[in-house]
């Protein structure tokens, strides 16, 4: 008897170069019986962990920065300096650090992963009323990055959700809003403790700044060594707060090496992102960053990106600039204008810094 071969619906097929022109759900593709190999579109070169020669770091030697965050809101002054010290020493010498005593409940943390499951679950029907169409919409869900762009898709679904200045959510499953709003108040407030320890310019408010709450679904692979959840990258924003469940996938390109991140459970990473760099002329890092998948267990990350106002225009702040010493190394920018080019383009595995860089 000839061997089963996997039913592929026609929205999941494609030539050998062309991916086809609607893709809607890894999730579904990856949940065919039988699946043994994945579509050669979703083969990507940036999938090797040997990718450009880049070694992988020694854990011992290369562990993430920890910020106690019960020190950076202590009443002790000297508690406080001290740390504040060590946070800007971590923006310049990694970009990431991992956060512990942050004071958002364990519970949130897991409800909202499990109330970001649970929309992954709807069926593809009812995910359909959220697709994605332009970046600045409020509420979308899709798969790769830019699929309409992309030329490789990569193994991810995911849902954005803007959630500050004014909550938006999906409505289902009916639990999603609730957590999902109380989880990004209280993220938010640790964010905003964060951006006044790293710099003094008292303008870098979150008050009315641009957060999204971006849930990443990265179901299981059967050839996960030939494709990637999300190349390397940075974050638009001002800092991302990530967390996940048990499955661990991210890696971070520190000083040409790949370290993989192990979090501390209940913890937050938390990653430095352009405008930060753009605000502090280059002297806080936005470091690049990669999501690999794998054949055992699905993961989901749920990322809180907080940005500046998006009509803020973002240029280097005065107390890092010296126009003969140390000039504007970026020129100035509409956040929202920054988001749409970078939402709108394609991951390249350069920073989208570069298209603003002064050289």
């Amino acid at each position: 008897m000839a061997a089963t071969v996997p039913y592929v619906p026609q929205s999941l097929q494609a030539s050998v170069n062309h991916p086809p022109t609607k893709i809607t759900s890894v999730k579904a593709l990856a949940e065919l019986p039988g699946l043994a190999s994945i579509p050669t579109f979703y083969i990507s070169n940036f999938a090797s962990p040997h990718d450009h020669q880049i070694i992988f770091s020694d854990p011992d030697e290369d562990a993430i920065p920890v910020i106690d965050f019960s020190l950076l809101t202590s009443n002790g002054l000297d508690e406080r300096f001290e740390i504040i010290q060590q946070l800007r020493k971590v923006c310049q010498d990694w970009g990431f650090f991992m956060v512990i005593n942050h004071g958002v409940p364990e519970s949130l943390m897991k409800a909202i992963i499990d109330a970001s499951k649970g929309f992954f679950e709807l069926t593809e029907d009812e995910k359909q009323e959220f697709e994605a169409k332009h970046v600045l919409d409020p509420i979308r869900c899709g798969t790769s990055f830019n699929v309409s762009a992309d030329k490789v898709l990569f193994w991810r679904n995911f849902l954005k959700v803007f959630v500050h200045p004014k909550f938006h959510s999906p409505s289902k499953p009916p639990s999603f809003s609730e957590i999902a709003l109380e989880y990004s108040k209280r993220v938010r407030e640790v964010a905003r403790e964060l951006v006044k320890g790293i710099s003094e310019d008292r303008t870098l408010n979150l008050e009315n700044g641009f957060q999204i709450l971006v849930a990443n679904f990265y179901p299981t692979c059967p050839q996960p060594e030939l494709t990637i959840g999300v190349p390397l990258h940075t974050d638009h924003g001002l800092l991302t707060l990530l967390m996940q469940n048990e499955v661990g996938g991210l890696q971070v390109l520190h000083e040409g090496k790949w370290v993989t991140v192990d979090p501390i459970p209940n913890s937050f990473l938390v990653n430095v992102g352009d405008h930060i760099e753009i605000l502090s002329n280059g002297k806080y890092k936005s470091l690049m960053h990669r999501a690999l998948v794998n054949n055992k267990a699905t993961r989901i990350s749920i990322a809180v990106q907080h940005g500046p106002a998006l009509d803020e225009v973002v240029s280097p702040a005065s107390e890092f600039v010296d126009n003969e010493s140390n000039p504007p190394a970026y020129r100035a920018i509409k956040y929202q204008d920054y988001v749409e080019l970078q939402q709108s383009n394609t991951l390249d595995g350069k920073s989208f810094l570069e298209n603003i860089r002064i050289y």
